[in-house]
Parts: structure tokens; sequence; C-alpha cells
């Protein structure tokens, strides 16, 4: 399995910008696509952004399309989370997440297939 440590969260507001970094142990990070999801109090963890193991694919949701753009440094061992535009809706504990495997396609996203979770990090935008 990979540990995963979210860092960069905070309060912002309205219009600002954060980036999330997901720094990963283990050798199996370099080999798994990986995404990030959050959760607001009262609401389903949802799917937020993904990229492939090489990082030459990525995907988001809709509701962050244009604004989020996750990348991937392997020598690093890190994901990133650039947050532009931040709406109060973005305000939520976002999660970083690695698969575990080399899958590749939009259908790779799903909660329940992630394996390792990290503690998750606090976005909170003011209006």
């Amino acid at each position: 399995q990979v540990q995963l440590v979210e860092s960069g969260g905070g309060l912002v507001q309205a219009g600002g910008s954060l980036r999330l970094s997901c720094k990963a142990s283990g050798r199996t990070f370099s080999s798994s696509a990986m995404g990030w999801f959050r959760q607001a109090p009262g609401k389903e963890r949802e799917f937020v952004a993904g990229i492939s193991w090489s990082g030459a694919s990525t995907y988001y949701a809709d509701s962050v399309k244009g604004r989020f753009t996750i990348s991937r440094d392997n020598a690093k061992n890190t994901v990133y989370l650039q947050m532009n535009s931040l709406k109060p809706e973005d305000t939520a504990v976002y999660y970083c997440a690695a698969r575990g495997d080399y899958c590749s396609g939009s259908g790779c996203y799903p909660a329940s297939a992630f394996g390792s979770w990290g503690q998750g990090t606090q976005v909170t935008v003011s209006s």
C-alpha cells in the first residue's frame, strides 16, 4: 500500500486560489493512478480530479473543470491539485487517494476502486 499525506488546505476568499499537495511513500506511487476527492458536511464523498500513472491523462468533475488542475511529479512522489477561482461550494475536506494500479481511462475513478487514502485537508472558501 501507499501512505499518503495531504497539505496545503486553508481558508481563502471566494475567487482565490490554493494548491494542495499529496506526498506518497512507497514504491508503487509511480505506477498508480491517483485521485482527489472531497467531502462536504452532510454530503457523500465525491470525485474531484484524477490522473493516470504517467500524468498523460487527466479527468475532472464537471463542477471543477476549467478551475482545477491535477498534476504529478513521480520523481518527488507527489500529486498536486491547483485550485483557482474558488467558490464557497468548494468548501470540503479534500482527500488524496491511490488506486494502486495502472488503470487509465475515465472509468478508473470511482472511490471504491482506491485502496489508499490520506487523512484529508480542510479547504474553506468564504463568500
